[in-house]
């Protein structure tokens, strides 16, 4: 392991430069070693922040989205704020616990977003409208896509460095953005917004507000537009109004019906439970059979064992690691939350600690004894999954509230009521896990819904 030997400044990014704060907060790595320090910043300062981006004008088209695929580039491979990419990668994953080739893709995720996210974007304008209201067709009368708002607030989450990949969708629709990140791991977005600032974007265009939790409200408020991750708290919180969109747990799932053999998807079963360290929304929580679970629960279990405990830097890294407290945390909520299930893995407990203060939360496989069992809902931040028994009279309750459902089944009638269930977000039929994604298909449906709207426009 590296040793830092001076503590990162991870200041705030406002509206006239780099800002750091007097209340700071320190940051260690998963075994205890300090790393970095936090700038907070007060309210007054988000307050002049929020007023700055209100204040700004969006750039012109061409000019952010050539800044967009520049900043992209820098980065994912250049030096930013004298920090070389190979550095921050390696801090990331020794401060999240997140393995570093699961990092690596993010990062090369978040370029490839950076360079077509305004592509990706227009896959939610309606076939109906138009971009600009000098088109064409205006003459005659037509709907042009515009925005709801123009300044875009954003509570980052720490698990992923790739959900900072979104927002890039509002920068590139001319909004001007806020970022609060996680304590957890700031530096993803305090590097990308750096870079964004970099290559063409102004200091008024986008900032970096991390905040103690009384000021991170006040984000929301000033802000016309937000999205926040959390729990279900947090989705229970915001889900009704109009100008919050809530990300929460997606509860993924897999039905596994009696006309199609399981082991030939084992491969894909398994890859959706762990992919990614099982920390993602897309990650499977639940797999439900139709006729005997334990067979699938079995194998399942035996393919999860064969992972090895590493630390995140290790290039063959797949679980994520905590610090040794955290995990005992986690351990001992699924432990009660398992008590009365049938254990293929995990049983006795998930700690495998690594010897330096960290430890890896290794696969939990457990299960139930019947489709609607509350456990089948529970979503832990590692690869942890529920195997269920389903039957055709349980129908598709069970299903429902999910972000992801792959549904492995030749039943046409079936995949017609889970496609028009709106719980669902998602249906993947076949060979495809639960965390496949692509530019230009929805996630919880497309952003630009929520950004955007049309407006009837006649001219001339």
């Amino acid at each position: 392991m590296r040793v830092i030997h001076e503590l990162i400044a991870v200041d705030a990014l406002g509206p006239t430069g780099t800002y750091r704060a007097r209340n700071r907060l320190a940051l260690s790595d998963v075994a205890g070693h300090p790393l970095a320090e936090l700038s907070l910043v007060p309210k007054l300062f988000v307050t002049r922040a929020m007023t700055a981006l209100r204040k700004a004008e969006p750039l012109p088209l061409k000019v952010r989205l050539d800044a967009l695929a520049r900043a992209g580039e820098l980065f994912a491979r250049g030096t930013v704020n004298g920090m070389s990419a190979l550095e921050y990668q390696y801090i990331v994953s020794r401060m999240s616990g997140t393995p570093i080739s699961i990092v690596r893709e993010a990062v090369e995720g978040i370029s490839r977003h950076a360079a077509d996210m305004y592509d990706s974007a227009q896959q939610a304008r309606p076939i109906g409208a138009v971009n600009d209201w000098r088109e064409p067709n205006a003459r005659e009368g037509t709907a042009v896509w515009v925005r709801r708002g123009h300044v875009f607030a954003v509570h980052a989450p720490g698990n992923h460095p790739g959900v900072h990949g979104i927002w890039l969708e509002a920068l590139a629709l001319g909004y001007r953005v806020a970022v609060r990140p996680s304590r957890r791991e700031p530096l993803t977005p305090y590097r990308l917004i750096a870079a964004l600032r970099a290559c063409g974007f102004g200091d008024d265009q986008v900032v970096l507000l991390p905040t103690d939790y009384d000021e991170a409200s006040e984000i929301l408020h000033q802000a016309d537009l937000s999205m926040v991750y959390g729990g279900q708290e947090v989705v229970d919180t915001y889900t009704a109004s109009p100008t919050v969109l809530p990300q929460g747990p997606g509860q993924s799932k897999i039905l596994l019906t009696a006309d199609a053999d399981w082991r030939e998807y084992l491969d894909m079963i398994v890859d959706s439970i762990s992919h990614e360290g099982g920390r993602a929304c897309v990650n499977t929580t639940a797999v439900l059979v139709e006729g005997d679970p334990t067979p699938v629960a079995e194998a399942i279990a035996e393919r999860l064992a064969a992972i090895p405990s590493l630390p995140p830097e290790d290039e063959r890294a797949v679980l994520t690691v905590y610090s040794l407290e955290a995990a005992k945390k986690i351990e001992r909520y699924l432990l009660a939350k398992a008590a009365g299930t049938r254990a293929h893995l995990g049983g006795e407990g998930v700690v495998d600690e690594l010897g330096d203060g960290s430890a890896v939360l290794r696969p939990a496989v457990h299960q139930l004894d019947r489709p609607d069992a509350s456990q089948a809902n529970i979503e832990l931040a590692f690869p942890c999954v529920w195997v269920a028994p389903w039957t055709r009279r349980a129908g598709i309750a069970p299903l429902k509230q999910s972000l992801v459902l792959t549904t492995v089944t030749k039943d046409e009638h079936l995949l017609d009521e889970l496609l028009a269930e709106p719980t669902i977000k998602n249906l993947y039929i076949g060979n495809h896990p639960t965390y496949w994604i692509q530019p230009g298909i929805p996630h919880d449906g497309y952003l630009g819904e929520f950004l955007m709207r049309t407006k009837a426009v006649i001219r001339g």
